[in-house]
């Protein structure tokens, strides 16, 4: 059984360990997930990337992405994929996956944490439903190709 003190030290311990994550965890900026139209297996499909737009690497990039929302008043959730990029260059993108045009009625979520030197940086960045269509794109900051982003 644990003591009275116990579950104080414990409960403080607990307490200091999320303020240290806090102060260890920042909120990435210059960093943006798009969507692009990309030949994918020889046909016509879309390719998700993470771009760079800042002055330093991005090194050990974890992305997780998922897609959930309602169908046909039908609720639905994909499957949760996760990806390791070990470097992404200054002023530089990487391919994160190929995602299907059937998802784009759900908000598709991409949860990226990175280091910039020792300082561990993330960000979620959500698409919503509908919002991957032509009238958004934009051309992409060194990508040079027409597409939705979020930064």
């Amino acid at each position: 059984m644990i003591s009275l003190g116990e579950k104080e030290n414990i409960i403080t311990l607990f307490y200091l360990c999320e303020m240290k994550a806090e102060e260890l965890i920042h909120q990435a900026e210059d960093v943006a997930v798009v969507v692009v139209p990309e030949m994918v297996e020889d046909q016509n499909g879309w390719m998700v990337y993470l771009v760079n737009l800042k002055n330093n690497s991005l090194e050990n990039v974890l992305v997780s992405s998922k897609g959930y929302g309602e169908i046909d008043n039908r609720n639905l959730k994909t499957s949760t994929l996760r990806h390791f990029i070990e470097k992404v260059e200054p002023h530089a993108y990487s391919k994160i996956e190929p995602i299907m045009e059937d998802l784009f009625g759900l908000a598709n979520e991409f949860w990226v944490s990175f280091y910039v030197g020792k300082t561990i940086y993330d960000k979620k960045f959500v698409f919503l439903p509908e919002s991957i269509q032509e009238n958004n794109f934009i051309t992409i900051p060194f990508l040079n190709k027409k597409g939705v982003m979020i930064k």
